[in-house]
């Protein structure tokens, strides 16, 4: 495992509270190895996607890291996290969280200070963040990022949630089953596929701006697809129906921190709209308190703009934590 960290990180785990062996990497040590340093008192806490690992942020950990902790879990079901028949549900994906979540607080790494926390969740990584404002409140976060997720997957009869905000592609019972059986009988190809929908180059290319290698192509692929098959496929397949039903948009209204939305303006995800509608929750009963960020690129925005993405993570952990 400790092969695995990117430069400058290094892995270490954490127990969940049914037994689950929770992997992350972090920038600075935990556990015996860490010493007296002020950027204990803050954690950027990166969660990645559907199907994903920590390794997403690969383009990331260096510019996040250089000034502040940063903090990257793999999922249970992904990365170096352990494999349970059961879990599939994002409500365990946000107890598991708050597993970690307790640890590095029990850790004392601030001293008697609690650690603040700042948590990206990109794709089903802002749905666990939404799942752990429903369950535990937000009291631990100083702000929320939240990256191209819209707050419900499926269409729905409940406030208009129609397929100008639902997921483009996964928005009822007979797309999400279609997803599911390609999930689990045609993984390789469903892989490719998840790529063409998350990098923006590929969903909806500019012959303009786009100058993309055939080396670059493939290497994306590689990168991505290596990732998706670490996974079980079956158990993929069975989160997807949890995060595909999920309805988030009531637990949002609930969140009281500073909150940056940022979406993909060639996503093959989710309309604009639907991930609008976040900064419009928020802001309910707390005007100017979430704003939005749009970006010339899909899905993984992180990895395809990872110099703007880090400098406005930087930005918005700075505004929140001083």
């Amino acid at each position: 495992m400790a092969s695995d960290a990117e430069p400058g990180m290094e892995y270490a785990t954490c127990t969940a509270n049914d037994g689950c062996t929770l992997a992350f990497q972090t920038s600075l040590p935990v556990g015996a190895g860490a010493t007296l340093d002020a950027r204990y008192g803050t954690c950027t806490l990166l969660l990645h996607g559907f199907s994903g690992s920590s390794a997403y942020f690969t383009r990331n950990f260096a510019a996040l890291s250089e000034d502040h902790w940063v903090v990257a879990p793999d999922m249970r079901g992904h990365g170096n996290s352990s494999r349970t028949r059961g879990g599939y549900h994002v409500a365990r994906l946000a107890t598991d969280l708050r597993s970690l979540i307790t640890h590095l607080n029990e850790s004392e790494l601030n001293g008697d200070q609690k650690i603040q926390f700042v948590g990206v969740g990109c794709s089903i990584g802002a749905a666990v963040l939404w799942t752990y404002v429903e369950l535990f409140g937000c009291s631990e976060f100083a702000g929320f990022v939240f990256v191209d997720q819209a707050p419900l997957q499926d269409r729905s009869p409940f406030g208009d949630w129609d397929a100008s905000r639902a997921h483009l592609g996964c928005y009822d019972e007979a797309t999400m089953q279609a997803a599911q059986r390609a999930w689990i009988y045609d993984s390789a190809a469903t892989h490719a596929e998840l790529v063409h929908a998350c990098l923006g180059y590929r969903y909806a290319p500019d012959p303009e701006t786009d100058d993309i290698s055939d080396e670059r192509w493939r290497s994306d692929e590689e990168f991505f697809t290596r990732i998706s098959a670490r996974c079980d496929q079956a158990w993929l397949a069975k989160l997807l129906a949890d995060h595909t039903r999920y309805d988030h948009r009531e637990a949002i209204e609930d969140i009281s921190v500073p909150t940056l939305v940022m979406a993909g303006r060639r996503t093959g995800c989710f309309p604009l709209e639907g991930m609008k509608e976040t900064v419009r929750r928020v802001e309910t009963s707390r005007p100017g308190l979430a704003r939005m960020s749009v970006f010339d690129s899909g899905h993984w925005l992180f990895y395809e703009e990872p110099e703007r993405f880090n400098k406005e993570i930087i930005e918005f952990v700075d505004s929140c934590t001083t």
